[in-house]
C-alpha cells in the first residue's frame, strides 16, 4: 500500500510525503497510517471519521479540511491519496 500525502495551501502543494506499508490496506489500521504520515509532515493529526475511511475505500483519496482538525493549522487541506494500484 502506498499512500501520497500532500498538505495543500492556497491551491499548492506546501510538503508532501509517500506514505508505504507491505501488504493490503488494514482499515481498522487507518488512524495509526494517519498519525504516521502527519507525524512525518510534522503537522497535528485531524479527527478521522467513518466518511473518510468510506471516502478513502471507495474513490481512493480523502480530503481533510482545516474544520477536521482540533488545533489550528497554517494550511487549507491535507489530501491523501492511494497511489498502490498505479
Amino acid at each position: 500500500m502506498k499512500i501520497w500525502a500532500k498538505v495543500m495551501k492556497g491551491g499548492k502543494i506546501a510538503d508532501q510525503t509517500v506514505f508505504e506499508k507491505d501488504g493490503k490496506t488494514v482499515w481498522s489500521e487507518m488512524h495509526s497510517y494517519l498519525v504516521e504520515i502527519c507525524y512525518a509532515l510534522d503537522i497535528p493529526t485531524p479527527v478521522l471519521l467513518k466518511t473518510h475511511i468510506f471516502n478513502f475505500a471507495k474513490f481512493n483519496h480523502v480530503k481533510f479540511t482545516k474544520g477536521d482538525f482540533v488545533e489550528k493549522v497554517n494550511f487549507d487541506q491535507l489530501f491523501l491519496e492511494n497511489i498502490s494500484d498505479r
